[in-house]
C-alpha cells in the first residue's frame, strides 16, 4: 500500500483517531444481535457470531455487553428486530460506493442515505450497479510490532490467506470468508496479535482521486460511514498518502 490509500485504511486510521467508541459498540451489538438471530446464541457453532464477537473484545466491549446482545438475538431479552439492507452509488469521478446497514425503520434509512449522496454531488443506485466491482473477503489485522512480513505470511499463508500486505504499524492480511474465523485462531496460536477481523468488500478495480474529488470522497464516505444504521462502507478509490494527510490536517 506504499504511496496510496483505500479507505479500508483510511477509515482505520480515522477511528483510531476519532475513538467514538460509543458510536461503534453501537454497531458491533447490532451485528451480534443480528448474528445471534440468524444463526443461534452459540458461537462455537455460528461463524459469523463468532467473527462478530471476535471483533468485539477486539475493540474492549465488555463482556457483559456482548452476553445482552447475543440474548436479544435469540429472544431470551426483549430487543429490536433489525433488518440487513444494502444500498449502491456513485460519488466523484464515478467512484462505486456500497452501504450495508442494519435497520428497524428501512424507509428512513434509504431517504437519510439518499440525502447524504445528494449533499455530496453522488447519487443513489439501483442495486447491482457497482456490486459486480466488488468480491467479499475476510481481512485480519495484524499488529506488526514483535514481528516481520515474512513471518506474518508464511503463518497466514498456511492458514489459507491469499494475500499479505504492510499498512503502517499494521499487517493486513486478505483470504476467503470460509476461512476467517479458523485464520484468526492460527495466528493467534502462534503468537501474534489479531486486531481485528471482518468481512470486507474488495474492489476489483479502483480509481486515482485527487484534489477537490479526494477531499469531497472522503466527506461522503465519513457521513455514510458516521450513520447510526451504517454497518459497512465500501469505495473502489484510492489517494496519495500525502493527500491524506493534507485533508486529516
Amino acid at each position: 500500500m506504499s504511496g496510496h490509500s483505500k479507505w479500508s485504511s483510511i477509515k482505520h486510521k480515522k477511528a483510531a483517531v476519532d475513538a467514538k467508541r460509543g458510536k461503534l459498540f453501537t454497531k458491533l451489538i447490532k451485528e451480534i444481535t443480528v448474528a445471534a438471530r440468524a444463526g443461534g446464541g452459540d458461537p462455537a457453532g455460528n461463524p459469523r457470531l463468532r467473527t462478530a464477537v471476535a471483533t468485539a473484545r477486539g475493540q474492549s466491549m465488555p463482556l457483559d455487553n456482548i452476553e445482552r446482545a447475543i440474548k436479544k438475538g435469540t429472544g431470551d431479552l426483549e430487543g429490536v428486530d433489525y433488518q440487513e439492507m444494502s444500498y449502491e452509488g456513485y460519488g466523484p469521478a464515478g467512484m462505486a460506493v456500497i452501504i450495508e446497514s442494519l435497520t428497524d425503520n428501512k424507509n428512513r434509512t434509504a431517504a437519510d442515505i439518499r440525502h447524504i449522496f445528494s449533499k455530496f454531488g453522488g447519487n443513489l443506485g439501483e442495486n447491482g450497479c457497482v456490486g459486480w466491482n466488488f468480491d467479499r473477503v475476510g481481512e485480519l489485522r495484524v499488529a506488526a510490532e514483535g514481528t516481520s512480513e515474512d513471518q506474518v505470511f508464511e503463518t497466514a499463508v498456511e492458514a489459507g490467506a491469499s494475500d499479505v500486505q504492510a499498512d503502517d504499524d499494521v499487517f493486513v492480511v486478505t483470504l476467503e470468508v470460509k476461512d476467517l474465523d479458523t485464520a484468526r485462531q492460527s495466528l493467534e496460536d502462534s503468537g501474534l496479535k489479531v486486531q481485528g477481523a471482518e468481512i470486507v468488500l474488495l474492489p476489483k478495480e479502483t480509481v486515482r482521486l485527487e484534489g477537490k474529488e479526494a477531499e469531497t470522497a472522503l466527506k461522503l464516505l465519513e457521513a455514510l460511514d458516521d450513520h447510526d444504521d451504517v454497518q459497512r462502507v465500501s469505495a473502489n478509490f484510492e489517494i496519495d498518502d500525502s493527500e491524506v494527510e493534507r485533508l486529516s490536517a
